[in-house]
């Protein structure tokens, strides 16, 4: 039972969605035949590739499986085994064209048993596979993943190193019958001319140079095809921010933008979104390695989340993504998993400070005071101003500066980054920036820092950026942080967001006296860490400012998925690139002033 609020559920029945969440259960046919395609495929390709697996202990074994192997049909062992290995995954995500794809493969299999190795028993095995998967074939439904062109690339490079790698296997498994004794050189010019299908210079005795040859023939034929595959099908780009769409969550955000400090970040344009029926509420999300990244609550009134969320959940099983939510506040934890079955575990914490209680004064704060006043000292002058009080001029130059101070080359962030300066639309932002008059004549004049925060509905604002000339004096982010605090007031701005610091009460509890070993043993591999990550960092940096810890979740269906969710985040935030470079910019609408954003950890560092 159900009650529905304008158009949406606003409270849901749990075991509704998580029947739509789970599906097929783990011991579903999908996931069944995937792992069969993989045994299979693994076995196929040694019966393929080595000569003594024919005749050991597994030929019982091996002659039930799909695909020839016999001597002369190493080729199509190999071929059906490094196919099967490609679809198995898509099978175990449901994937429709792997299905496809697989339901021709194994009646081509089930032939190749008849015509060469007449086993009954092996065609048997191939059709009642190919039977599993028509019965069900209802389950695989899963629509594309966004792609591009690109990984038609991707495939040549990893698939054209692999074809290699057991191209060079296959010419040195027949010590016994070649002729003379070839070097590598010899052995990898074979492999070379025998993926295009040409002859190389080792010899065999016997039929086993046909067996090397129509082996390395069809590994080089099998990455030719796949690639023009990939390169020639229709492309499914990457959903974007429409302008419609940012409009809608712009509106969402004037009136319910207050409830997370995050809502604004929604605003990224390489994210996607769903609404909820009636359009009171939305969740943004981007799609990384099959993984389907929301970050933050979702944006708008509570009573519509449910039906954003079960519009998302849609979203995920159409396309047989992982579902999940990074960074969400305690309240969006609780709807999420509610609503859906999902697990949430603690994250974080976010940094925030109430303005009317910061002060510099007392011995709490004599660092930070004794930091901000010998900067001042030296002669630095500070700016807090909203984006649309900056001349054009100013507000290029500043943007200049942030891209040219950033630490890395990889532009990093996701659920906490923006992406851009100065665009028309976020005039609300707040720039804050440090000079030091009398050094004109450096590239970026006067200026040496630059704090960017957004909106936080209309009373706080959130740090999206800290960018520091390197030559500065250390300090500069206290400083600036300092100075926006201070400034708040007369901007209305009543609380200040400041940096999220992962695994904060982890850290903080591991140093109590008393504390157990599990947790000093926790504590002391989150410091390893921080040599990469600047967890600890952080921590400290953001706990200079007396702030109030406001707790952080990730939402994750099972445990075993974390590892691969993790994963989408670091490539998310920018801390993990496995992506190729883009040859042209993309034609949808670019953001005004974008820059490349700098992980505020290294800032931290630089302060």
């Amino acid at each position: 039972m159900s009650v529905t609020v304008d158009g949406d559920k606003s409270v849901s029945v749990p075991q509704r969605m998580r029947r739509l969440l789970r599906g097929p259960r783990p011991e579903s046919v999908p996931v069944v035949v995937g792992t069969a395609c993989t045994v299979v495929g693994l076995i196929d390709v040694a019966a393929g590739v080595f000569p003594r697996f024919r005749h050991s202990r597994m030929h019982t074994l091996a002659e039930v499986l799909p695909g020839a192997l016999g001597p002369f049909a190493a080729a199509l062992s190999l071929s059906a085994g490094v196919l099967l290995l490609l679809l198995a995954h898509g099978l175990k995500r449901h994937k429709r064209r792997a299905w496809r794809a697989a339901v021709v493969l194994l009646p081509a299999g089930a032939v190749a048993q008849f015509a060469y190795r007449h086993s009954i028993v092996g065609v048997l095995v191939s059709l009642t596979l190919c039977y599993l998967l028509v019965r069900h074939r209802d389950q695989f439904r899963a629509l594309p993943d966004p792609r591009s062109r690109w990984r038609a690339l991707a495939n040549f490079v990893l698939l054209g190193a692999s074809s290699l790698a057991l191209g060079l296997v296959i010419v040195s498994v027949h010590p016994g019958r070649v002729v003379g004794d070839p070097s590598i050189a010899d052995r990898l010019q074979h492999v070379l001319y025998g993926l295009f299908g040409v002859e190389g210079p080792i010899d065999y005795a016997g039929r086993t140079s046909w067996t090397v040859a129509y082996s390395l023939g069809a590994l080089g034929l099998l990455t030719a095809v796949t690639t023009i595959y990939l390169a020639f099908r229709p492309e499914h780009p990457a959903a974007r921010l429409t302008e419609d769409d940012e409009t809608r969550l712009r509106a969402l955000l004037a009136t319910h933008g207050g409830r997370d400090s995050l809502g604004h970040f929604a605003l990224r344009r390489d994210k996607a979104v769903v609404f909820s029926p009636s359009g009171k509420a939305a969740v943004c999300y981007r799609v990384v390695s099959g993984v389907m990244l929301a970050g933050g609550d979702p944006i708008g009134d509570v009573e519509a989340w449910p039906g954003a969320i079960e519009r998302f959940m849609d979203e995920a099983k159409a396309h047989s993504w992982t579902p999940a939510v990074m960074g969400c506040s305690e309240r969006g934890g609780e709807v999420w998993t509610r609503e859906t079955g999902l697990t949430a575990l603690e994250l974080g914490d976010e940094a925030v400070v109430d303005v009317a209680d910061f002060s510099l004064a007392g011995r709490a704060m004599r660092n930070v005071r004794q930091m901000v006043g010998r900067i001042e000292r030296n002669g630095y002058e500070t700016r807090v101003r909203r984006a649309r009080d900056i001349g054009p001029t100013e507000l290029e130059r500043i943007r200049r500066a942030a891209a040219d101070w950033r630490g890395t080359d990889t532009e990093r962030g996701f659920s906490m980054a923006l992406g851009r300066i100065g665009d028309p639309a976020d005039g609300d932002c707040v720039i804050a920036t440090a000079h030091l008059p009398g050094t004109d004549d450096g590239p970026h004049g006067d200026l040496k820092a630059v704090l960017h925060f957004v909106p936080w509905g209309r009373d706080g604002m959130s740090l999206e950026l800290m960018r520091r000339d390197r030559s500065a004096d250390p300090g500069m982010n206290e400083l600036l942080i300092v100075a926006s605090l201070q400034a708040a007031g007369k901007l209305g701005v009543a609380r200040v967001s400041l940096n999220f610091a992962m695994f904060r009460s982890a850290l903080a509890r591991g140093e109590r006296l008393g504390a157990g070993p599990v947790l000093r043993c926790w504590r002391g591999l989150l410091i390893f860490l921080s040599r990469w990550f600047q967890i600890e960092s952080l921590y400290k940096f953001n706990a200079k400012f007396k702030p109030r810890w406001e707790p952080r979740f990730v939402v994750f269906r099972t445990s075993r998925e974390l590892p691969r969710i993790g994963i989408a985040a670091m490539q998310a935030e920018g801390f993990v690139n496995v992506s190729l470079p883009r040859p042209f910019r993309s034609r949808t609408r670019r953001p005004c002033g974008h820059t490349p954003r700098t992980a505020q950890e290294h800032e931290v560092r630089a302060a």
